[in-house]
């Protein structure tokens, strides 16, 4: 939690964006995993803690742009709780701590809906991602539940994402202490694996680095030796002599802020010929993007930067053939980097996402293409100062896509299917790094991180 007036610059610049009328920005409840008592882990509303700082299950935050009121509504703690969890805080208290007087139970919010119906004044709330929150809202408002998500306030849903989008330098500290921690699970991994062990063995000692910081993960760890799979959550296979290791994981902490990074690493802990070869190819895209990155261009533009190393080491190689421009405007190159360079990162993962990757990753100027790979660019629009956002290129040989696209005879004029097939035991790789846009480029957070061949290599010895 940050200091109280950060929270009250935070809403009273919300108050004057939005200008007028009911601002409801609902908390999140816990979810049963198997019974009402045993529920997953709870994960506060990353919105509700920009806002109100409160995590807490159970709470919702109500600003009147008009009067200037602010309000959070819950449920006191009963004795009852206290016996089962220890004294507490008050919600009274904890609300006083990040600027907000008023702390009602939760049953009185229905009255001042009504008050504010009847004033005529407009009601805003976000769309919503939980289905709890989706009832809760439909029951409040007398809205059928299937409209709640066709009805909400664009204004203030646009003021969330621009207020989020630039981070301030509270933030920049958290999210690199969240990049310092996510190292370490890299760094722990690269030290531990050895051939024998399983995937699932190695994915509990990178985790417990989290663990040593009060942190969570930030999303579901990809620990594989089959880094073809984009997202392989699957931990049972056996690491062995000559296999390579795709890590995709980041930690989140107390807080909410979060760190994302990849890297890849020999299970033997030297690089094959073959696999430096790509790897080194891989770096380029990375070094590319790190170049590209800053102020003032859009990530679309670094995006296309990134393929056409992509397309022009694979001619090198005999695999695509051509021009590289044609072979990326064709989305050739796709076969082999099927996803996006990045997203953003806060306090979410992918920062905001909930609210519609169209409108947290592209706008007006930049409209969202639906070519094969350049569509799951989850980023596109303009960079400005103050955004964080990770980049992750990857180079993958998926032996179900090579074989689709090779009897279709996509890109054909492009793309050396002979050759192809020499790769199709290979797998995949990327390297995911998180970066501060500022005035002049970029910086990635955290401390140095192992890029390269020989630096990967030092640390596995």
């Amino acid at each position: 939690m940050f200091g109280k007036n950060i929270y009250i610059s935070r809403r009273e610049k919300m108050k004057k964006m939005v200008k007028n009328g009911l601002i409801i920005i609902m908390g999140n409840m816990e979810s049963p995993m198997s019974y009402k008592d045993n529920a997953y882990n709870f994960i506060q509303d990353s919105t509700f803690l920009y806002y109100f700082g409160i995590d807490s299950p159970d709470l919702i935050g109500v600003i009147d742009a008009d009067t200037g009121e602010e309000y959070i509504f819950g449920k006191e703690f009963t004795l009852d709780d206290i016996v089962w969890m220890g004294q507490q805080k008050t919600f009274k208290e904890r609300s006083e701590e990040v600027g907000i007087e008023r702390f009602k139970e939760k049953d009185e919010l229905l009255e001042l809906i009504e008050k504010t119906k009847k004033l005529n004044k407009k009601i805003h709330y976000t769309n919503q991602y939980r289905v709890e929150n989706t009832i809760f809202l439909s029951e409040l408002l007398g809205v059928d539940y299937k409209k709640i998500d066709l009805e909400f306030s664009e204004l203030l849903v646009k003021t969330i994402i621009k207020m989020r989008s630039i981070k301030s330098d509270e933030e920049i500290k958290e999210l690199e202490k969240a990049t310092d921690v996510t190292r370490e699970m890299h760094i722990e991994a690269m030290k531990n694996i050895e051939p024998g062990m399983k995937e699932y063995e190695l994915v509990a000692i990178l985790e417990s680095v989290a663990k040593r910081y009060n942190a969570t993960t930030s999303f579901h760890t990809i620990c594989t030796k089959n880094g073809q799979i984009l997202h392989n959550h699957c931990y049972e296979n056996e690491f062995k002599s000559g296999d390579m290791v795709l890590l995709d994981c980041g930690a989140r902490l107390k807080n909410g802020y979060c760190g994302d990074m990849t890297t890849v690493f020999p299970v033997s802990g030297k690089f094959t010929d073959e696999q430096k070869e790509i790897y080194r190819l891989l770096v380029a895209m990375f070094e590319k993007a790190e170049e590209c990155t800053k102020p003032g261009v859009t990530n679309r533009d670094v995006h296309l930067e990134v393929c056409k190393v992509l397309a022009n080491g694979m001619v090198k190689k005999g695999i695509l053939k051509g021009s590289v421009e044609k072979i990326v405007e064709a989305g050739a190159h796709a076969l082999f980097f099927p996803h996006g360079l990045g997203h953003m990162i806060g306090l979410d993962v992918h920062d905001m996402e909930n609210f519609g990757e169209n409108r947290v990753g592209y706008d007006e100027e930049t409209r969202r293409s639906t070519q094969f790979g350049l569509k799951s660019l989850r980023m596109g629009k303009k960079l400005e100062v103050g955004q964080v956002l990770t980049i992750e290129p990857g180079i993958y040989f998926i032996p179900e896509l090579i074989e689709k696209w090779k009897n279709l005879e996509l890109h054909k004029e492009f793309i050396n299917y002979e050759e192809v097939e020499k790769y199709k035991h290979f797998g995949g790789m990327r390297y995911e790094g998180d970066f501060l846009i500022t005035e002049n480029g970029s910086r990635r957070l955290g401390n140095k991180m192992p890029k390269y061949v020989d630096e990967i290599e030092s640390i596995m010895k």
